[in-house]
């Protein structure tokens, strides 16, 4: 039987979550948390073989509480956000599995299974991070030039006649920029970049 501590900050999903996992026949939920600090301690009282946590919660954040029951349990972190800075943090940490929180939810229990037989398991959508070299800039040189002509408030047009493209590749160089950034518009890319220090 797979024991299982959830750390998660919002009740309902907390519930559904428990709920779910203990329907699989080899698993049991045998602690509920609402911040990092409780999922701390019920780790250290219930021993479980897992601990599920969201990231942004009270108290203690699930990033702080990974670090500090390393070692203890197998961690999972539930989350929303696909951020690489969130996700360099937790495989520092030693987390055995990062997994966002639109997963479907057979997804959660056959990830538990493959962490408790030794696998590591990260959200597809890390991956690219994860091999590219964590916290690297994931923009080639074009894509950054790209990127450094948006921010200097230069539009499409103007961009293509710059770089000697069409207007049709400038877009297509934008949309790949914003889907590797994880945002969803040229001005979160743009404060994505300065916040990370690849801006030149």
């Amino acid at each position: 039987m797979i024991t299982i501590v959830i750390a998660e900050d919002q009740r309902l999903l907390l519930g559904a979550l428990a709920s779910l996992l203990d329907l699989e026949e080899d698993m049991r939920v045998v602690g509920r948390a609402s911040n990092g600090e409780e999922a701390i301690a019920l780790v250290e009282q219930h021993r479980p073989d897992v601990c599920i946590m969201d990231i942004e919660m009270p108290a203690k954040s699930g990033l702080e509480a990974a670090e500090e029951i390393k070692g203890k349990c197998k961690v999972i972190i539930l989350t929303t956000f696909a951020r690489a800075g969130y996700f360099e943090r937790a495989v520092k940490a030693g987390v055995s599995g990062y997994l966002l929180k639109d997963s479907p939810s057979e997804e959660l229990a056959s990830s538990i299974r493959s962490i408790m037989s030794g696998k590591r398991i990260y959200a597809s959508e890390l991956m690219d991070e994860a091999y590219g070299g964590g916290g690297d800039n994931p923009l080639t040189e074009r894509e950054k030039e790209v990127l450094e002509l948006v921010a200097d408030g230069k539009n499409t047009k103007e961009i293509a006649s710059e770089l000697f493209l069409t207007t049709g590749t400038v877009r297509n160089y934008i949309s790949v920029i914003l889907d590797k950034l994880g945002v969803s518009n040229r001005i979160e890319a743009i404060t994505r970049f300065k916040e990370k220090g690849w801006f030149k």
